[in-house]
């Protein structure tokens, strides 16, 4: 799939009135931030990205549930709110959204806002088109999707320099890596549902 096409299509649901919402979906690693913040650019003003990083759990909530060492795996977010938000949003009762500060680990509260003139919601998460009980009910909130196509060894390498950076040592961050992130990418590669368009990156 050629992103000029998607680009187009894109601008196509910008322009026929309403709020349109466009799902960025891919393992972990697969690029979606960056693809999301292209799209953006490419698109302009007309739409807004809105991460699902923003429903994390608290690391405190996590610890309790005994999940912390699997932070984000599907039950490690709030998948009720994010679904919430989803709706209000698309609807306009709320313009402001929760993000994620990876430096911090913690989730920021209203740390994004839609702007006026918004008519595309890109949408950017691991399970956005994702086949396990109540996330395949996200996949009808969207007008159309975007499914990032990466292979197993390239995640491997975006994810262990994602840890790096976070001043992790070599060998803790590849375990990081294969041991958790991995774990989640084969998930959702196994369990995708159905995408719009198809990106290799």
């Amino acid at each position: 799939m050629n992103i000029n096409r998607i680009v187009s299509e894109i601008t196509a649901l910008a322009d026929r009135g309403g709020m349109a919402a466009v799902a960025i979906a891919g393992p972990p690693g697969s690029g979606k931030s960056t693809i999301a913040a292209d799209l953006r650019a490419r698109v302009g003003g007309s739409c807004c990205v809105v991460p699902m990083d923003g429903f994390h759990l608290d690391n405190d909530t996590l610890t309790a549930r005994g999940l912390l060492a699997v932070k984000g795996a599907p039950e490690t977010f709030d998948l009720v709110g994010f679904t919430r938000l989803v709706d209000d949003l698309k609807s306009g009762a709320i313009r402001h959204f929760p993000t994620f500060d990876r430096d911090a680990d913690s989730v920021v509260e209203r740390g994004g806002v839609v702007p006026d003139g918004v008519s595309v919601l890109l949408f950017e998460g691991n399970y956005l088109l994702f086949d396990e009980e109540g996330w395949r009910d996200l996949a009808g909130m969207w007008d159309a999707a975007l499914w990032l196509d990466v292979a197993e060894g390239v995640l491997q390498d975006r994810l262990t320099k994602r840890w790096l950076d976070q001043g992790m040592s070599r060998q803790d961050a590849l375990a990081r890596a294969q041991m958790n992130d991995l774990v989640n990418a084969r998930r959702v590669i196994e369990q995708a549902l159905p995408a719009t368009w198809i990106l290799p990156h």
